[in-house]
């Protein structure tokens, strides 16, 4: 049984998992608004507020800390997202559901930066 097991493994090896992650966060990080199934964007979230905070704090250790976890692509903009998000404490993100998709039934969402 898998009481308490918070992590959603989605049929991925950890490797494969954690490049899934990336790549979805950098995406989001880049576009700002992302449609994905609704699993992967409740696994997404705490993974891009850690980057977010990790931007406001400004230090080298941090910069490193967000480039091994988006590449260096994204560290421009998690800075400007990080400015804009100075008085917030958390709750970055927001999901929003929408209708399943007809291919295969998955449950569908919008993550999105507030």
């Amino acid at each position: 049984m898998r009481h308490q097991k918070k992590i959603r493994k989605f049929n991925r090896s950890k490797n494969q998992r954690e490049a899934l992650l990336k790549s979805l966060a950098l995406s989001l990080v880049l576009k700002e608004k992302i449609r994905t199934t609704a699993s992967k964007a409740k696994s997404l979230r705490p993974f891009v507020e850690r980057i977010v905070t990790y931007g406001k704090k400004g230090t080298l250790a941090s910069k490193r800390d967000i480039i091994a976890l988006v590449g260096t692509t994204g560290v421009d903009k998690v800075s400007d997202l990080a400015k804009r998000y100075e008085a917030r404490s958390g709750g970055y993100t927001r999901i929003i559901k929408l209708p399943r998709r007809v291919a295969d039934g998955s449950t569908m969402a919008v993550i999105e930066f507030v």
